[in-house]
């Protein structure tokens, strides 16, 4: 079948397009890729910056949301597996999530701990958050400061809460890899450096860095940090079933700044993708406002 458009339809149809496309334009935040110079790696750390619509015509603070890869990614997953910029610009242009900075550290098969591979968890406290607060212009304190990732990333973002609450206001983890008491044989976590002793996986290590062994001193402090959680429901790894698991023993601390989803899908982009807007929304009401 052909269709045809008289000259006035395709003008309007011309202007739509052009109007849109002018209006994602006018919303759009900046992505930057960025590196420092890591004195505890002894190398460049790398990471990629998304700045919010405004940032360089203004003298604002904002907030920062660290967003975390998987065992397996780099800076570029979010940018680009994720697409999370057209999410942020969408979601900011349509007052859903407040205007923030968001950052995407790169670090390969490190699981974001300092565990018997590089120290992963002092460079991203130690030296990338001081980093970015001084070279951007954040809400530097707990306010505005908040935690996510996906995998690798969703079971650093809750060793992060449960560690240190007087950090972030807000965490949010996507199919987070929280095994529990073990990863299964197909898990990286298996092969990858951090869980690593004499070249076999080290299950003292996994269960000395998991979650539970932070659970009761979280319990027994006073802050409480909301918690985004999520999972597919046909996760290889069952991380449905650990999500579940931890969310309920969450819940019974938090009843309120908890919650869970349960979403179609495998361990894979889509979901993340999915589901980092809901996330994001979730996270947002916990953060400081932009300040001048």
């Amino acid at each position: 079948m052909r269709y045809f458009f008289s000259s006035s339809s395709k003008i309007l149809l011309f202007l739509c397009i052009f109007t849109f496309g002018t209006v994602e334009f006018a919303n759009a935040g900046t992505v930057l890729h960025q590196s420092f110079p890591s004195s505890t790696l002894e190398r460049d750390y790398h990471y990629t910056i998304y700045l919010p619509k405004g940032y360089d015509t203004s003298n604002r603070l904002y907030p920062v949301v660290y967003l975390l890869h998987g065992a397996s990614g780099d800076e570029n997953d979010w940018p680009v597996k994720g697409k999370v910029k057209p999410t942020l610009d969408r979601l900011i242009a349509e007052n859903r999530i407040k205007p923030m900075i968001v950052v995407m550290p790169g670090h390969k098969e490190s699981w974001w701990v300092d565990g018997q591979g590089e120290q992963a968890e002092t460079v991203l406290l130690k030296e990338l958050f001081p980093h970015i607060e001084a070279e951007f212009r954040t809400v530097s304190a707990r306010e505005g400061r908040a935690v996510a990732g996906l995998s690798a990333g969703g079971y650093a973002t809750i060793r992060l809460i449960l560690r240190f609450p007087e950090l972030f206001a807000a965490g949010a983890a996507l199919s987070p890899a929280i095994y529990e008491p073990d990863p299964p044989e197909s898990s990286s976590a298996r092969r990858n450096p951090p869980f690593q002793k004499n070249g076999a996986f080290d299950k003292a290590t996994w269960r000395e860095l998991n979650w539970s062994n932070y659970f009761d001193a979280y319990k027994e402090q006073d802050l409480r940090v909301p918690l985004y959680v999520n999972s597919g429901d046909r996760d290889r790894f069952d991380i449905y079933y650990h999500a579940t698991i931890f969310y309920y023993a969450l819940r019974k601390i938090q009843p309120e700044q908890t919650a869970l989803r349960i979403v179609h899908g495998d361990h894979k982009w889509h979901v993340w993708a999915d589901s980092i807007g809901e996330a994001l929304e979730y996270m947002s009401p916990a953060l400081k406002d932009p300040e001048d």
